[in-house]
This record gives structure tokens, C-alpha cells and sequence, in this order.
């Protein structure tokens, strides 16, 4: 079955079908072992931000030769006086990155939870006027064609995005924030955007009444196939994701573990990740979030830990 943005048509692809069994019969396995992460200093935007990347993929370990890849930026709202969104620096360094790499084919995708006119945010965002044929490779995930995945927290089923469900690997590029439902909001809650608008609305309160926590996680058991990329050189603190201030930290997060780089940057900010309620859920079956069993590569948390604001309801978060 497939739902278009038109309307309800039974005609899903075998293709997509296919793609998606991949992801099912990874959700339930649990991570075993270590996991890599990387932290990359970046002082600016203006940084070679690829080298950087290039670096921290390889430290990591992945290969995208010959895969689709996705490219999901958290792109939220706009405000000139702050920092909301994934910069258009890092996520047109990830596009030059993965192309660079082989991948078969590079997309950018996000469905904002707040405006209804994705096109126009990325307007003000500068990615259209920055990302060369940035209309091209984008994907509105609010009103793409969806198809149901079985199995989602205690409903039967969830509509998701095709352009998501047919991609090889989704690179979560988010945006190292405070938050102030969850505490932090980092690569698996951008997942958020995966979800879309045309379905459940804005913004997306299906996923407020399922609960954040347990919604981050079923969206990260689903799309196992990922690998994260955090904007931490300007990040937000205080009260996130969208009313914070700025605050420069100066790296970029990567890995393949995207609890393991949850974890790896609450660390950098200040917040103990044992007490952030989703990445507790997380460690159970999803991936690693244990200090001692994360491989860091690049720089060690110390050098690079600067404490996150954090809001009065959050203050019990903080790492000793």
C-alpha cells in the first residue's frame, strides 16, 4: 500500500518493499562491542569543513560507495538573532562530501514541524541560495508520497516519507541544542523531520501523544541504516530548540551509533546522558551510550567540553 500527498492509492513499489525489509530485520538487533565516534574541532563555519568531515567519516569507517544517500538537516524555524538550524555551511559540506565519496546518488530532505512552507524556510535558511541546484536535490518531506511502516510504539502502523524509506543510509545532520521537553536534541531527535506534516499535521503532535522519548526511539529502530553528523560549532543552549541563544563549541560529532554520538555530545555539553530519558531507552537495544565503550577518535571529550545553559527544569542533567 501506498499513500500519495494527493490522495490514497494501493500501488507501493517493490523497490521500496525491499529497501525497507533491510531496515526490519536490522531494527531489533541489538549493538554488541564498541562504537566509533568522532570529534572534529571547528573553530568557524568558514573551516575547511569537508576535510573535516572527510576525516571523521574515515576515522568511522563507513563507505557509501554506490548507496543512495539522504542528507536530513534539522531545519526548523527562522530567527536571525539566534541559531536554529543546521548551518547551510556543514550541510553543503556533507553534500560535496558524499558525492566525493561515491555515493550513487546525494538528496536533502526535511519536513519542519513548525512552517508548512518548507521552501520558504530554506529560503531564509540561505540553502537555496547557497547549495547549487539546491531545488533539484531537495525533498519536501512534509508532503512527500508515503507508505506505511508496520509497527510503531502502540499504534498498528506509521506513514513515512519514500524518499526516506528508499535511501540507503539517512545522514542526520543536526544541530547540537538544548531541549526543552527532552532535555538535548541532537542527531536521533531529528529524526523528528522524518515524519510528515501532510499526515499528522503540525506539529506533528502524533508524536507528542505517542511521547517524545519513545517516539525518538521507534523513528531511530526503524531507520537503522544511518550515520550522524553534528553541527556543534555554534550550537544553542538554554531554552531550545527554537528560543535558546547561541553558544560556540567549536566540533563537529560523527558516527554510525547515533546513540553513541547522543551520548558523546551531551558529554561535550555538560549533560550526563545516563539522565536524558531517550537515550536511556536508547541503550537497551539500539546502540551504545556507556563512555567505556565508546572508541573516541579525534579529540577527547575533556578538550572540548563546554557547558550547555541548561533551563531549571534540567538542571538535574548536569554531568559532575
Amino acid at each position: 500500500m501506498k499513500i500519495t500527498r494527493r490522495g490514497f492509492f494501493p500501488v507501493a513499489g517493490a523497490s521500496l518493499l525491499a529497501g525497507y525489509a533491510g531496515w526490519q530485520a536490522q531494527k531489533t538487533r541489538p549493538r554488541t562491542g564498541r562504537s566509533q565516534v568522532a570529534v572534529v574541532k571547528a573553530a568557524s563555519y568558514s573551516d575547511d569543513l569537508v576535510k573535516r568531515m572527510l576525516d571523521g567519516i574515515r576515522e568511522c569507517g563507513l563507505d557509501v560507495q554506490g548507496k543512495r544517500v539522504l542528507l536530513k538537516p534539522n531545519l526548523v524555524e527562522f530567527d536571525a538573532a539566534t541559531c536554529i538550524n543546521t548551518d547551510v555551511a556543514v550541510v553543503a559540506a556533507a553534500l560535496e562530501v558524499f558525492q566525493t565519496l561515491g555515493a550513487a546518488e546525494v538528496r536533502i530532505g526535511e519536513g519542519p514541524g513548525h512552517r508548512r512552507d518548507t521552501y520558504a524556510l530554506a529560503e531564509m535558511a540561505r540553502y537555496r541560495s547557497e547549495i547549487a541546484k539546491f531545488d533539484s536535490l531537495f525533498a519536501d518531506l512534509n508532503r512527500d508520497d508515503v507508505s506505511p511502516v508496520q509497527g510503531f510504539a502502540d499504534r498498528g502502523e506509521i506513514y513515512l516519507p519514500n524518499t526516506a524509506l528508499r535511501a540507503d543510509l539517512i545522514v542526520s545532520l543536526a544541530k547540537m541544542k538544548t531541549h526543552h521537553w527532552a532535555g538535548a536534541t541532537l542527531s536521533m531527535k531529528n529524526f523528528f523531520g522524518l515524519v510528515p506534516g501532510s499526515v499528522y499535521g503540525w506539529p506533528k503532535n502524533e508524536l507528542h501523544h505517542v511521547g517524545i522519548p519513545r517516539s525518538i526511539v521507534e523513528l531511530n529502530r526503524i531507520f537503522r541504516r544511518s550515520f550522524a553528523i553534528v553541527d556543534g560549532i555554534v550550537g544553542m543552549e538554554g531554552n531550545g530548540p527554537i528560543q535558546g541563544t547561541p553558544k560556540n563549541c567549536g566540533v563537529l560529532v560523527m558516527g554510525g551509533d547515533l546513540p553513541a554520538v547522543d551520548a558523546t555530545c551531551c558529554r561535550i555539553m555538560g549533560i550526563d546522558p545516563a539522565r536524558v530519558e531517550y537515550l536511556a531507552m536508547a541503550s537497551d537495544n539500539l546502540g551504545i551510550t556507556e563512555e567505556a565503550r565508546i572508541e573516541q577518535r579525534g579529540e577527547p571529550v575533556r578538550s572540548v567540553r563546554t557547558n550547555f545553559h541548561l533551563i531549571e527544569e534540567f538542571r538535574q542533567l548536569r554531568l559532575a
